[in-house]
């Protein structure tokens, strides 16, 4: 017999950054939503204290906030023609296992996306002409504009209670802020971090050089914080503590802080806990989506009836699911037809190692985005004709606090691996090493891909997303481009020893930790021959269906993705409830 819950106006699938922050707002709008969590329940209070939280050798080290591969895993292969085998270790595919998803994890740095990162075709071809795309580059704007999304992203600051500087307000440039960034039309809801050595070194040498220095937009709460749901954030206390961790202190901007506790006093809200769903339920003539089908803890398979469905997983879980239920045409890279898989991209990360005699860089302290960067060099924001690619990235400092572990191996060349030697250059490295980080635009290319993988399945014998990726010569170009002016950074800031560092320049691995800010494979645009939705996230194929997140993404930007993501997220709810409950269909018509 077959197990059936009540019917559901809305299902979420993932109960993250996007599947909280659509739930919060589709519940207040009146309607019934239910959302299904692949992990377990976390309670701040009870799961997070600070004498669990730091703990390293459990969160950091054995990973063990993140989705075990053992339990999911993708394939991974270089090109087409080699075989892919499965990523059987921790790798930078860093799904969320928890109510709060990769949300609860995350470090932390909340940007916006720039204009010209909403339009890169349009944008390029205006400036320099299509000579300046590569062949097989897959260059798309995404159907909305930057413009569009500002009061999106003013909304997701407010409620995740984002530190930071304007650059840009009411169209005035703001000093000390981002110079580069999208006019806004509101100020960060609170101050920047406090700023700590590296910063200050970092900041002179860009001066120094003629550049813009800025603190980065940090999910970290600066001051105590009310945000606009009622919840009461505390002010980080810059423990360290916070990439794979999650936040005691109700410090850092995470679901399970800014809106999980507003989301649960709803009597109209449900979370099913410890559920993986395995597809979505088409109607007989597969036109519309009737909700989803998941099992649940003791391995019983259930289905969720439901008007609307909403994926809001990790990027890669998406994709996958759309292909299982064989919704959309999957992408062939042989005729270069079909979407579901296209425009998978990843980010281009190159930078520098820097090795000082004599400071005190006093990193047992420090934040998860307590950074400090310039722009100058990212997306368009420098001239690009004559030099073969388009694209940059953010240069910056992470004063992200240096644990015990995790650091043993940032010592400088021709330190000793082991002994009374090892231990007196870590004692010195301790204070005197770092790096500066270049985290780079990525754009897709027409040879790299997601699909189901033909031989390898999971325990329920379903199908593992195959990854076939590399870096693109337009990765490679711009990378090196980074590494060099990250080195002049590196010796304008007076470190003894500078070194380039480039993940770009050699084949792309999932064990390569460069990054993990994974990117498309399902995503939004204004034509369905080139896009899996429209530009509310809406299906082309069914048009109650919603697909949210990094997924959506046709390319990366030099940032990370999540203030995107949430922004994104609360533009969708704002069509849901303002047009497509009144008119349910497709809304953007196909000419």
């Amino acid at each position: 017999m077959k197990n059936v819950r009540p019917n559901a106006d809305v299902v979420i699938v993932g109960l993250g950054w996007c599947g909280s922050l659509i739930a919060e707002e589709l519940t207040r709008a009146g309607l019934n939503v239910v959302a299904i969590e692949r992990g377990p329940w976390f309670e701040t209070a009870t799961d997070f204290p600070p004498s669990i939280d730091t703990d390293e050798l459990r969160w950091d080290t054995r990973r063990s906030m993140l989705l075990p591969p053992a339990v999911e895993t993708t394939t991974f292969r270089n090109t087409i023609r080699q075989k892919a085998l499965p990523s059987r270790d921790w790798n930078l595919n860093e799904l969320g296992y928890n109510v709060g998803g990769s949300g609860t994890h995350w470090a932390g740095m909340a940007w916006r996306f720039t204009p010209f990162d909403f339009e890169p075709y349009s944008q390029t071809v205006a400036r320099y002409g299509k000579k300046q795309i590569a062949d097989g580059l897959i260059l798309q704007d995404w159907g909305v504009t930057y413009a569009e999304l500002e009061p999106f992203y003013d909304r997701f600051e407010k409620i995740a209670g984002v530190s930071g500087k304007a650059g840009k307000l009411n169209g005035k440039t703001i000093e000390d802020g981002n110079p580069f960034e999208g006019d806004r039309s509101s100020e960060y809801p609170l101050p920047p971090l406090e700023g700590m050595r590296l910063t200050d070194l970092f900041r002179d040498a860009a001066k120094s050089l003629g550049q813009h220095p800025f603190m980065v937009p940090a999910g970290q709460a600066s001051r105590a914080y009310v945000n606009p749901l009622g919840v009461r954030m505390g002010p980080c206390t810059y423990c360290g503590y916070c990439l794979y961790y999650g936040c005691g202190n109700f410090s850092k901007s995470s679901p399970n802080a800014c809106v999980i506790p507003a989301l649960m006093q709803r009597g109209n809200f449900t979370v099913l806990t410890d559920s993986a769903v395995v597809r979505v339920n088409k109607a007989e003539d597969g036109k519309t989506a009737t909700g989803v089908t998941y099992i649940d803890r003791n391995k019983q398979e259930w289905e969720q009836p439901a008007g609307i469905v909403i994926l809001s997983a990790f990027q890669m879980q998406n994709v996958r699911l759309l292909l299982l239920s064989k919704i959309g045409r999957p992408y062939d890279p042989v005729t270069k037809k079909g979407v579901v898989g296209r425009a998978y991209s990843f980010q281009t990360v190159s930078g520098a190692s820097l090795f000082f005699e004599d400071e005190n860089l006093n990193q047992f302290i420090g934040a998860g985005a307590l950074s400090q960067q310039v722009d100058d060099f990212n997306g368009d924001n420098f001239d690009h004709t004559g030099m073969g690619f388009i694209g940059g990235a953010g240069i910056l400092v992470v004063a992200r606090g240096a644990r015990p572990i995790g650091n043993a191996d940032a010592l400088p060349p021709g330190s000793p691996r082991w002994g009374k030697g090892w231990k007196a250059a870590y004692t010195h490295a301790f204070q005197n090493a770092t790096f500066i980080f270049g985290q780079g635009t990525s754009y897709s290319h027409e040879d790299y891909y997601l699909d189901l993988d033909p031989e390898y399945v999971d325990d329920n014998g379903n199908a593992l997303l195959r990854v076939t990726f590399d870096y693109n010569e337009n990765d490679r170009r711009s990378a090196k481009f980074i590494e060099e002016k990250s080195v002049e950074l590196g010796k304008a800031m007076g470190a003894k020893i500078v070194i380039g560092t480039n993940s770009a320049s050699g084949h792309y691995s999932p064990y390569n930790f460069a990054s993990d800010h994974t990117i498309g494979g399902a995503v939004m645009g204004t034509d369905p021959e080139t896009s899996v939705l429209n530009r509310y996230q809406q299906s082309w194929d069914m048009h109650n269906l919603f697909v949210l997140g990094a997924s959506s993404f046709p390319n990366n930007a030099g940032y990370n993705p999540t203030g995107t993501i949430g922004a994104l997220s609360l533009w969708t709810a704002k069509a849901i409830i303002e047009q497509y409950l009144k008119n349910p269909g497709p809304l953007v018509k196909v000419s």
